[in-house]
Parts: structure tokens; sequence; C-alpha cells
């Protein structure tokens, strides 16, 4: 069902697109040898090209080229073998040239796709219009001076790829869903970390409505949005602002806006420049870069197994469901620590454990799978342990509670802790006529027809063998004694 806002004249639909920067990974800038590590001194990395020196002319880094390719490669994209860069000309502070250095009419990658998984189990292609290369602007900083703004220029000229979506997008969670899925394509293929909070990967936000049936009506761009969550949270109150205005009987202007989450609003920042507004002309200082067709195809051929491929392998191989293996194909160390864990085990067991307590203790511990105190090793060692009956599920999750806190291989601690599951038929025995025996009222009872307390009766022998004995073992040899 499509996802609609309701508003005093009925419902409306949401139209987005979203234009992602996303930063290339790479030791220099686009068009400078500086380097472009994050959290340097401010200033700290910036070359005269970088500055806008008179006289320094841009020289392409080869690097960013193949990283853009390659995403375009991911992106199930057209590449253009032969692009060229332009100058957008703007003015503001943080722009030393008074133009950036981006890509207009003949961009390096054309039309592709991403396939995205949605909350409720679809999915749904929202299509790629285009990725062009372009260098970034530096930062503007107002807290540094009581009166004065400061500039830094580390970030100037550091290459971005700009991802253009088609406005293919109908509501906050596939917006959401969208962007984690370019995030983990991005991730896999080494070309973006997909940082949020280190400004790495942010994304412009155009948003419209209309009614059903409609063609597009005026979009608004809402800039430089740095989360998941802002980027859900903008759309819906974006869209609700322009569903208020043409209910009033007023029109939306196509403007450029600011999200501000703390006060849950958008503000009007600029009207909406045209392209004629930046008067693009191709940069004089730039050839066209061209392409060979085998250099494309070298780098097809690195190509890691993406998301995709690599959930449909595990549905596959492993016999997964769908679901099961979408959630673990959202990293790639995590399908590479659960790939470890299942070689040669119960796929399903070991991607329950996986998902449930390793995950759970990552999060609760702050840890990453890199940083684990549990490696894959000793998780697989663990699931042996339960698959040959030396520990029971409940004993398994103390032991993993204790690897978690210790580090310690799990055969250790089941030899330290004497966490050892009972398999002794005399020994069970012996506790459940115990259990009997200090409960006679109630074999009484549950002899008499209440076959609900055979629960309690379990629960007892459990608790008395602390846990250790076998649950197989209890409930056939409990049912034989109760029978009497």
């Amino acid at each position: 069902m499509a996802y609609m806002i309701e508003g005093e004249t009925g419902p409306w639909e949401i139209v987005v697109g979203l234009e992602v920067h996303a930063q290339v990974i790479s030791n220099a800038k686009l068009f400078s040898g500086a380097a472009t590590a994050f959290g340097a001194d401010p200033n700290s990395q910036v070359s005269f090209v970088d500055a806008a020196f008179p006289g320094m002319l841009p020289v392409i880094n080869e690097m960013c080229v193949e990283q853009a390719v390659r995403t375009g490669l991911g992106l199930k994209a057209k590449i253009n073998l032969e692009s060229v860069f332009a100058r957008k000309n703007y003015f503001y502070a943080d722009l030393p040239q008074g133009y950036q250095i981006s890509q207009y009419e003949k961009p390096l990658v054309g039309e592709g796709q991403v396939i995205v998984d949605l909350p409720d189990g679809r999915s749904t292609v929202v299509g790629i219009e285009r990725l062009h290369v372009e260098q970034d602007a530096g930062k503007s900083m107002h807290d540094q001076h009581p009166t004065k703004s400061c500039i830094d220029l580390n970030r100037s000229g550091i290459a971005l790829m700009e991802i253009v979506s088609k406005p293919d997008i109908r509501s906050p969670d596939e917006a959401g869903a969208y962007l984690r899925k370019l995030r983990s394509i991005l991730r896999y293929l080494g070309t973006c970390d997909g940082n949020m909070e280190e400004g790495s990967m942010r994304a412009d936000v155009n948003v419209s409505v209309r009614k059903s049936g409609e063609s597009y009506r005026t979009r608004c761009e809402i800039k430089n949005v740095n989360s998941v969550r802002f980027v859900m949270q903008s759309i819906e109150i974006e869209a609700k602002r322009q569903i208020e205005v043409y209910e009033s009987g007023g029109s939306v202007d196509q403007e450029t806006r600011l999200f501000d989450p703390g006060k849950g609003e958008t503000r009007s920042m600029r009207s909406k420049e045209h392209a004629h507004d930046y008067r693009y002309f191709p940069d004089p200082d730039l050839l066209p870069l061209k392409l060979k067709p085998d250099y494309v195809a070298r780098i097809k051929d690195t190509l890691p197994e993406l998301p995709d491929e690599k959930k449909d392998r595990f549905v596959r191989d492993y016999g997964l469901s769908p679901y099961d293996a979408g959630v673990l194909v959202v990293d790639r160390a995590s399908a590479d620590f659960f790939e470890s864990v299942a070689k040669g085990r119960d796929s399903k067991l070991a991607a329950n454990w996986v998902m449930g307590d390793f995950f759970g203790a990552l999060n609760s511990t702050g840890k990453t799978i890199e940083t684990s105190p549990v490696s894959a090793a000793q998780l697989g060692e663990l699931i042996d342990l339960i698959s040959d009956g030396t520990l029971s599920g409940r004993l398994a999750k103390d032991v993993f509670a204790l690897m978690v806190e210790t580090s310690k291989a799990p055969s250790v601690l089941v030899e330290e802790k004497g966490l050892k599951q009972v398999t002794d038929t005399g020994a069970i025995e012996a506790v459940i006529d115990q259990v009997m025996a200090a409960n006679a009222d109630k074999v009484t009872e549950y002899r008499s027809g209440k076959d609900k307390l055979f629960g309690f009766f379990v629960g007892q022998v459990m608790k008395a063998s602390q846990g250790k004995a076998n649950p197989g073992m209890v409930n056939d040899l409990l049912k034989s004694k109760l029978a009497g």
C-alpha cells in the first residue's frame, strides 16, 4: 500500500529524490597531492591548488577516477568513456577559486539502479540518474571567534561523488532504506566509508507532494542533511509544510531549505538556483576525461561480491530466509564473520547466534566486529559444543556471556566453571526423584489430570541441576516417572 499523508483535502503522495555526496576514499585530493585525513588541524592539509594561488593548475588524481568508476559499476550503471569537467561558478567565503570544478552535461557515470529492501519485506528499485565527480569546498566556522567567521580549507579540493537518484522514493522509510543500502554498497566497494557523522556522506533531499495521479509539483531542496534519521524526519516535516501551503491556497516556491532537527522544522535558505545561474562551462585547464573500455573492464574484474549477490548466495547455499540473509550482508565484516562461523556447521544455528547473542553483545559493549572480544573461531567452537551435546542452549548462553567478559575459549570456560551438560541417565533420574519427593502434592495433581504442571517439574529439575541437565533427557525421563 502506498504511503500517503492525510491532509484536510484528503491524502497526498510524497515524491523524493536524493543527491548523495560521498567522499572518495583516497589519500590525496581530486586535483592536488594534499592529504585527506579527517580531524587534522585546520588548514594543515592545503596545497597552493586548493587555496587557489594564482597560476596553480589542477592535475587529476587517477585513484579518484578509478574509485568513481568502481562505484558506477557497483550501481549497475553506464560508464561514460568520455566525460568533461566544468566550472560551476558561485561565490562563497570557503570557495577560494570562486568556482567549483564539477561535471555538468557529460558526467563520468550515467543511469543505474539500487534495489532497496523495505522494513515490511517488500523490495523496490530506485533509479540512479547519474554520478559525477567534483571537488568539495572548504568549511566556514562561526564558533571560533566572537565577531568573526573562520575558514578551514582542509576539505577544499577533496574528491566527492555526487550520486543523484531519480524521483522514485515515496516515503521516509524508503529514503532511509535507500541511503542505508547505498552506504552498504559503497563500503563493500571500498570507495567511501559512509561515515555521515564525519561528513564523508551527506544528502541533499528534494521533496515535493502531489495528489494521486497528478504530474510532479514544485520541489524544494533540503541541503546537507547528515544522518539517515534526519533525512527521514526532514522529508516528513517538509511534506507536511508543503501540504499546508497548498491547502491554504498558496503555492510552493522552488527553493533551498535547511533542516533544524532541534526545532523540527525546515527553513528557507535561498531561492533555488538554476543551471544558468552557475554559468557552467568546460574547465579550460582540464582536458576531457577519456577512458578505454579495457580500463573499465579491468576495474570490473576487481569488484567484490556485492550485497545483493551475497544475499542471494546466503539464501541459496545456507538455506537462510531472505530477511536473515539481508541482515547479515548489510556489512561486509558481518557477512564474513557469519561465513567463518557457519563453515561446516548448522548454518541456521550459526545465523541465530551471530544475529542474536553476538550482535547483542557488540551493541551492549560498544564494540565492532574488528574489536570483538569473541572471535568467529570461538563462536564456532561454542556451536560445536551445543551440537555434540556438551552444552545445552541455556548453558551455552551462560558460557557466551563469560566469553564476552574474558575472551577465553568456550572449552576452557566449560572446564574452569564445571558447566558441562549432564547426560548421565542415573544422575538426572536422581534429581527427578528429589524434585518429585519434594513436591508430592503436585505429583498427585499431575496424575489426576493437571498436565500443565509438567512445565513446573521441568523447571524444578533444571533449577536443581543448575541448568546442566540435558533438557531432552529431562523431558523423556520425567514423562516416564510422572506416569507412575
